[in-house]
């Protein structure tokens, strides 16, 4: 019988299991409050471990928008962390930006690029603009055949022009500031961070005349649609072995995890968008209603192997690397 991606996980060793007691909980102020409005977007990405697409339908609601809000300002966080899906497919997406624009926050926004050259979606660029938001890009690589073999046909071209539309509103290199967001292509750990963003510079400024201001490696996490991918392929243990033996004991104190809240569509919270990504809820069971009147408590991190994926080599986050 084929074994689930849950039965391969199982066989390895508990990653709780190494990491050190102190760093099993959260801090006791938590800075980073990761918003996911919702799994609908104009991309079905291989590597995307929430397996997002066209057909999801999943929205967040004014109601939990405004407890985010809320618990923002209860909570004493220092940045905000809107994700998707493809944040622009949310209807009220504007209303919540203006919203953290009239509270003097400026929001970190990620987003495909590919998004911006559809004429229902382009207006974002110069609204990103106007509230000064802080952009992730995710572009998985600087040429077409690597890109489009991830997102689909066509979809490296319009990132280039996503990006371009960007350019020419302030954002990239001396001006706004724009991080681009590589994932390898393979069952493979990203190289180092600054000697590929080197090299997405170059070509990107030579081949195309874009910029941007940064660039992150983000390890594939194995969860969502790439651990079944690579699971179907029956590729998933081998990438096991590969993060755990590539174990970084540096990294675990500076877990994504241990600083910030992640927010489903529903107001449900988790210690990343991974967990969320699996349906592992924070150990406390509350949910954002509850944080916009209390103050987050240090809580035990629930940790699972997928976690492997963030303390391999030089470890992994939404914001890059870690050690």
């Amino acid at each position: 019988m084929d074994k689930t991606v849950e039965n391969v996980m199982e066989e390895f060793p508990s990653f709780i299991g190494i990491v050190p007691e102190c760093d099993r909980s959260t801090n006791e102020q938590l800075t980073t409050m990761q918003v996911n409005v919702g799994y609908k977007c104009n991309l079905a990405c291989r590597h995307c471990h929430l397996a997002c697409g066209p057909q999801r339908t999943e929205c967040m609601d004014r109601s939990v928008m405004q407890a985010c809000l809320d618990a923002y300002e209860k909570g004493g966080f220092s940045a905000v962390d809107i994700t998707g899906g493809a944040p622009e497919m949310h209807p009220d997406l504007e209303w919540f930006l203006r919203q953290w624009q009239a509270r003097g926050v400026r929001p970190i926004v990620r987003t495909n690029l590919c998004i911006l050259t559809d004429p229902e979606y382009s207006h974002f660029a110069q609204l990103y603009a106007d509230v000064d938001a802080t952009l992730f890009a995710s572009l998985p690589y600087y040429s077409a055949r690597n890109v489009d073999k991830i997102r689909g046909d066509g979809t490296f071209v319009a990132s280039i022009e996503g990006l371009r539309k960007l350019n020419e509103v302030g954002y990239g290199e001396g001006g706004r500031p724009i991080t681009l967001v590589y994932n390898p292509p393979t069952a493979t750990l990203p190289p180092d961070q600054a000697s590929m963003e080197a090299e997405y510079r170059r070509r990107l400024t030579t081949d195309f005349g874009v910029s941007f201001t940064n660039l992150v490696a983000i390890t594939n996490n194995p969860s969502g649609r790439f651990a079944e991918a690579l699971n179907k392929k029956g590729n998933l243990e081998s990438y096991m072995k590969r993060l755990i033996g590539a174990f970084n004991p540096a990294t675990t104190a500076s877990m994504m995890c241990r600083d910030q809240i992640s927010v489903d569509w529903q107001g449900n919270l988790y210690d990343c968008d991974f967990n969320q990504a699996l349906g592992i809820k924070t150990a406390d069971g509350k949910t954002i209603f509850d944080l916009a009147k209390e103050r987050p408590s240090i809580r035990p991190i629930q940790f699972a192997n997928h976690c492997y994926g963030c303390t391999a080599g030089a470890g992994s986050s939404c914001g890059g690397e870690t050690a």
